[in-house]
């Protein structure tokens, strides 16, 4: 009776999307795992690649859907002056078929995840206004280079269009701070997650959380203490490794 039970469980669509769902985020936050305790390079040429993958994946599916629009544009402006040449090239830029949108997305979702990549693990894993508006920099420029956009004054024209992205970004990103804001208890675990981003061991976060072990009590933590919140040994030791030799935790220990 309880085989019968499971076995109609199992096939319900349900529960396969279910189980589907949770292998996908298993296999991600393994990857993820992994690519953080590889050298910054490889992270970031990794971080880069794959999200320049999804960005052009996103730019042929609406290029496939639109259409190209290029063909309905003239091949010269009228009068021929500059300023109408650099406007057509910006409509052109956006009016492709599949293949120039999923180029042009692969640009600026793969700069941006590369240069926000890079910034975090030269910060010490920050991820603030700073790193967002130098990646939405990076990723203008380059996008208004390759997408054709650069009209004869490429350096000014990458810089100022740079300049219009990161403007834009800040902006979101700031706002979105406003009405995201973290709540009191975020406070108290800032060195602790430091420690674990720096560590690679950034999916024991809700295993501190859960067992209440805050920046204050990391000179105090023991094996025993780790265990308690099923964090395994190899970890266990990484953390424990890692506090003895951090001066700075030992100095509040000190306290």
């Amino acid at each position: 009776m309880e085989g019968g039970k499971e076995l109609v469980k199992a096939m319900h669509p349900g529960h396969f999307i279910e189980e589907l769902q949770n292998k996908v985020k298993s296999a991600d936050s393994a990857f993820k795992k992994w690519l953080s305790v590889q050298s910054a390079p490889v992270e970031v040429a990794l971080t880069t690649a794959m999200s320049a993958v999804q960005g052009g994946a996103i730019g042929a599916l609406m290029g496939t859907l639109t259409g190209d629009l290029s063909s309905s544009l003239p091949a010269q402006p009228p009068g021929g002056n500059a300023q109408a040449m650099a406007s057509l090239q910006r409509a052109q830029a956006f009016a492709g078929g599949p293949l120039v949108q999923a180029r042009n997305f692969a640009v600026m979702t793969g700069v941006n995840a590369g240069i926000t990549c890079a910034m975090k693990r030269a910060r010490g894993g920050v991820e603030d206004v700073q790193t967002s508006m130098v990646a939405a920099f990076g990723s203008g420029a380059v996008f208004t280079l390759v997408s054709g956009m650069a009209g004869p004054n490429p350096a000014v024209n990458a810089v100022t269009s740079g300049l219009f992205f990161a403007l834009i970004q800040g902006g979101l990103f700031t706002l979105g701070q406003k009405f995201s804001q973290p709540s009191p208890e975020e406070n108290y675990y800032a060195n602790t997650k430091s420690m674990l981003f720096k560590l690679g061991l950034q999916n024991y976060e809700k295993n501190f959380r859960k067992g209440l072990l805050t920046d204050n009590t990391l000179p105090l933590l023991t094996d025993s203490a780790l265990r308690d919140v099923k964090i395994p040994p190899g970890p266990r030791l990484l953390i424990l490794d890692h506090i003895q030799r951090d001066p700075e935790v030992k100095w509040r220990g000190n306290q």
